[in-house]
């Protein structure tokens, strides 16, 4: 008898996976797919993960800073100067990282009100830390932020031309920001203008840029308002990011935090909310990108709150995120735009590569147009010259223990493409809420393929065929224990899949 419904309970994970679409899994059998176990892929993921988890807590530790502290004030730095002169802010300011990298290392410590800064290039064995109560100024003048051009040329430099920061660092070792203290942009459109982009920023700086760097802590700092994203670690191993805060809602393409293409990586107890990306990794890289730990955050986006993509040219795996709350910012949050997240988990593989392993547990996504999205499109965007890749991969994607609330009317959705499927997928113990349509949905038929376009949920229609999942290319889903349902009366099905049949259990 077991073995019988066990059968018919593959049959159904098969069966959403391929064959007619349009078919309608109707919410009675949402409910009866439910009572088994999930398959062994995914069980046996779910023991990895946690595996990489403890390993990364017990061996990716803040670097042990020297006791030596270096002052700006000690280097030139004159009182009064840092509010009102950044050319000497920032010799002075760099003039002790030096001084401090060459004495082996230690902190290099704003700790006397405003500094107002230009570009500085952090070296080997510094922390720069902002104390409480101080604050790095970003100069509002473009000339105080010369390009630093990366040594090893990526997707990132030759199609998004992003050259300028504020914080700057190369091919560093033990490097660091931390204090209680707060970096503001000050990125405002009246003192950086720009239009909003999916390419190149001139004239709009990033906040913090490290490249090829090791060992990198990033800890319990203010970020506020950034000229574009607020920071980017390109290529990076063993970075621990822990305890910081970002408000990012002052420009166009204000995204949070930007990992691309790194290594062993932690980013826990940090508080995210941004105007367009909140947490989003990247493969412009073109490098492995792996072994990945982010927990008991808050990502709040006017866009997506937690994402891979859009560059995907190198391979991602082995992620597991757990005890996050997502999606758009509330009332008493600052928002420049809508107050929805465009996608609450938007997983996005359109240039190549592969993103395989990724396991996210005990999530909660509020105010989000589309709690859950993935997409595998063929963009193939690469650097001048590179062959163009076919179309990446996107499997073992396993959202377990996820529930929503306050969400809007356009439901998630997973669609591949006719040349590549989306493969194995487990949805286990989700119950989400979304708001009923007030308006006709679009039939499935009409959605558009848009492989090869910019991707991102609203890319479709403001009503999807099913108010809670539909998807379309995908092999191999799994539904344990799911429930999508809304506050009003919608004539959209729950689920709309890619189904042969209807089994009953």
């Amino acid at each position: 008898m077991t073995e019988a419904i066990n059968a018919k309970r593959r049959t159904l994970a098969l069966a959403m996976g391929s064959g007619m679409l349009g078919a309608w899994v109707s919410p009675a059998v949402l409910a009866a797919a439910p009572g088994g176990a999930a398959p062994e892929w995914a069980e046996a993921l779910r023991r990895d993960l946690d595996l990489m988890a403890q390993n990364l807590t017990r061996t990716l530790l803040a670097w042990p800073v020297p006791d030596s502290v270096f002052l700006p004030e000690a280097y030139g730095l004159t009182a009064g100067a840092p509010a009102t002169v950044p050319a000497t802010a920032t010799a002075a300011i760099q003039r002790a990282i030096d001084a401090c990298a060459a004495a082996g290392g230690g902190t290099v410590r704003l700790a006397q009100g405003d500094y107002v800064s230009g570009t500085i290039d952090l070296r080997s064995g510094v922390m720069l830390e902002i104390a409480e109560g101080s604050r790095l100024l970003a100069s509002t003048d473009l000339k105080d932020y010369p390009e630093r051009l990366a040594k090893r040329p990526t997707v990132m430099d030759s199609n998004m031309g992003m050259n300028q920061s504020l914080i700057f660092a190369q091919d560093c070792q033990h490097v660091g920001i931390c204090g209680k203290g707060t970096i503001d942009g000050r990125g405002t459109e009246a003192n950086f203008p720009g239009e909003e982009t999916i390419s190149g920023t001139p004239g709009r700086p990033f906040i913090i840029r490290m490249l090829d760097c090791r060992n990198v802590v990033i800890k319990d700092i203010n970020l506020r308002d950034s000229p574009c994203w607020m920071q980017n670690y390109l290529n990076c191993e063993d970075l621990l990011i822990d305890g910081i805060r970002v408000e990012n809602q002052s420009n166009h393409n204000n995204d949070g935090l930007d990992i691309d293409s790194c290594r062993r990586v932690i980013v826990r107890n940090s508080w995210i909310n941004s105007g367009d990306d909140a947490l989003c990794f990247k493969g412009a890289g073109q490098r492995p990108m792996e072994n990945i730990l982010v927990e008991n955050c808050q990502f709040f986006s006017s866009c997506n709150a937690l994402k891979f993509g859009t560059d995907s040219q190198g391979d991602f795996r082995n992620v597991l995120v757990r005890n996050v709350v997502l999606g758009g910012p509330s009332e008493t949050m600052r928002s420049r735009k809508r107050r929805k997240s465009d996608g609450g988990i938007s997983w996005e593989i359109v240039d190549g590569g592969t993103l395989e392993r990724v396991l996210v547990h005990d999530a909660h996504i509020v105010r989000s147009e589309s709690p859950l999205f993935l997409y595998l499109g063929d963009r193939g965007r690469v650097r001048p010259g590179e062959q163009r890749p076919p179309p990446g991969v996107l499997r073992h994607i396993v959202f377990d223990r996820v529930t929503g609330d306050d969400n809007g009317v356009r439901g998630s959705f997973f669609t591949g493409i006719q040349a590549k499927q989306i493969e194995h997928v487990l949805l286990r113990d989700v119950t989400i809420k979304m708001a009923a349509a007030g308006e006709p949905a679009i039939k499935a038929a009409d959605v558009p393929v848009s492989q090869d376009i910019y991707p991102d949920p609203h890319m479709y229609a403001t009503v999807m065929p099913a108010y809670g999942l539909w998807t379309r290319h995908v092999r191999d889903l799994s539904l344990v224990r799911v429930r999508f349902f809304n506050a009003g009366k919608d004539a959209r099905p729950a689920l709309l899949a890619n189904v042969t049949s209807s089994p009953t259990l």
